[in-house]
């Protein structure tokens, strides 16, 4: 596999190439592989091992729901008729928009 790269790095550290689970490629070289092993001890240690990853804390409105419960389409065609009802009454009281 080549970089791309040509100059006078005739001989370069070897890199690692790691794919992540958002399918990032990210290049690792030896030093960084020592601090993401160390990292990666660390967190183990702070998160639980079964963590359902819709129930983060950083993720506010998505939830796992369970077989047969998932929110019906109409509901969003619904919203939008709504929400389109809404703003056409409150632009008719605006003066010469229409």
């Amino acid at each position: 596999m080549t970089t791309g790269q040509t100059g006078s790095h005739e001989k370069s550290a070897p890199v690692q190439m790691v794919t992540t689970n958002t399918g990032r490629i990210l290049r690792i070289s030896p030093e960084d592989e020592a601090a993401r092993a160390a990292a990666a001890a660390a967190a183990t240690t702070a998160a639980p091992a079964n963590m359902d990853p819709a129930r983060r804390t950083d993720v506010l409105f998505r939830v796992r729901r369970a077989e047969g419960h998932e929110l019906s389409p109409w509901w969003m065609v619904g919203a939008f008729l709504v929400t389109s009802g809404l703003v056409i009454a409150l632009l008719s009281w605006v003066p010469y928009s229409a």
